[in-house]
């Protein structure tokens, strides 16, 4: 067995790409979040996006018909729109039956479908000279990318958008004469046929984002409430494995699979386990709440560095964990997507006696300094809730330093020595 593996094969401390262990409860959540079609409200995103399609499918049949007389020939649009209709009803029916999944081969399908739509459609109207003026089964397939947002990766999506827009250009470009009066209508039927897809991936990303968010900010909660030293998420997920290793073979042992003396290779496995479990052991002796809130969480384990030598966080009260775990949190959303590099440095230490305006508590309590660093995180840009959950943790002071804030907090807890 590699020094780099537990009794169970498992590589110690092997990272996923964004810092979770792969095979960590966490990690499994934040992938199923990821899954297309799998996060939580997708489905109903879907159906609202395929009534609009629906809705504009049906619009844009209407406006055909009534105009049917003007088509020198009529049949490549009937075509276009039975295509279109087909490929609506059949994708429907699929995800209906199949479940919120489309597979690659089948999106290949309906793109080389829609494509034959647009195809169709544009051949009709060709002879008309006016693409803005009589584009309707070619629109209604941009539509047509819609429900398709929820089921298939945002770069698909975003490729289909990109060929439609240029089969639009081109269209426009080399059938209808561009004049100061044709132009904006021009513009609006391109528009009104790539944007749609384009907006609603967008909007899919962000919400799937949102998603992920909290479903990392809820794990990460349930650190608030632990003892001062104790095992972690991560590590209680582990710590069932290695569990079951050792009731394996001392079930084996007591039933007389397993052999004694025991085989070097068995025994070997026995010294592995044991050494794992006296590891975790002592871990559970070093490390806080914080300490697990920040490495098991995916988006405080890249931005978040904590300096706790002492393991200080362990004495705040469960109050005190909360408002400083909050401010965290508020501190990196208020400065996403505005400065590259944003980072927080969280250093707690050396405790001090309570003195000044509190010796009543003199001895009972003692002061811990936390210091928040931040990088990249302007003082403007720092919201109310932010500095209401500062104060439940305790006196603070605000500075700021190269256009970034930095607040020391002085937080009054129980001395563990009267404990």
């Amino acid at each position: 067995m590699s020094i780099d593996e537990n009794t169970l094969g498992v590589v110690r401390g092997r990272r996923a790409a964004r810092g979770l262990p792969i095979g960590s409860t966490g990690a499994r959540s934040l992938r199923q979040a990821r899954a297309a079609g799998a996060t939580l409200g997708t489905g109903y995103l879907g159906f609202g996006a395929a009534v609009i399609a629906g809705l504009q499918a049906a619009y844009g049949l209407i406006f055909f018909l009534s105009h049917i007389s003007d088509y020198p020939s009529v049949v490549p649009a009937l075509l276009a729109w039975l295509l279109y209709v087909a490929a609506f009803v059949g994708t429907a029916a699929l995800v209906t039956i199949r479940g919120e999944r489309l597979t690659g081969r089948v999106f290949a399908a309906i793109g080389v479908v829609l494509a034959l739509v647009v195809a169709l459609d544009f051949i009709a109207i060709w002879p008309l000279h006016d693409v803005g003026a009589y584009a309707t089964a070619s629109v209604a397939a941009g539509f047509g990318l819609l429900p398709i947002v929820t089921l298939r990766p945002a770069r698909e999506l975003v490729v289909a958008s990109s060929l439609l827009l240029v089969a639009f250009v081109a269209m426009v470009v080399a059938s209808t004469p561009l004049t100061s009066a044709t132009v904006p209508q021009q513009a609006s039927v391109v528009a009104l046929a790539v944007l749609p897809g384009v907006v609603a991936t967008s909007v899919l990303q962000r919400f799937r984002r949102m998603v992920q968010v909290e479903l990392d900010r809820v794990l990460v909660q349930s650190n608030v409430t632990q003892p001062r030293f104790a095992v972690g998420m991560l590590a209680s997920d582990e710590l069932a494995r290695l569990d079951l290793a050792a009731e394996k073979l001392l079930d084996g042992v007591a039933g007389g699979d397993v052999p004694l003396p025991l085989a070097p290779k068995v025994a070997s496995q026995a010294a592995s386990l044991a050494t794992e479990l006296r590891l975790h052991l002592i871990e559970g002796r070093r490390e806080t709440w914080l300490h697990h809130a920040v490495t098991e969480s995916e988006y405080l384990g890249r931005s978040v560095t904590l300096v706790d030598p002492s393991s200080l966080a362990g004495l705040l009260s469960p109050p005190q964990r909360d408002g400083l775990l909050q401010a965290v949190w508020l501190l990196l959303g208020d400065s996403k997507s505005r400065t590259p590099g944003t980072s927080i440095t969280l250093t707690l230490g050396p405790v001090t006696a309570v003195t000044g305006s509190i010796t009543s508590l003199a001895g009972r309590s003692v002061d811990v300094p936390v210091v928040v660093s931040t990088t990249g995180i302007r003082r403007n840009r720092v919201t109310p809730a932010t500095w209401n959950a500062l104060e439940r943790v305790g006196e603070y002071t605000a500075s700021t330093h190269e256009q970034s804030v930095k607040v020391h907090l002085h937080c009054i807890v129980d001395n563990p020595a009267e404990s």
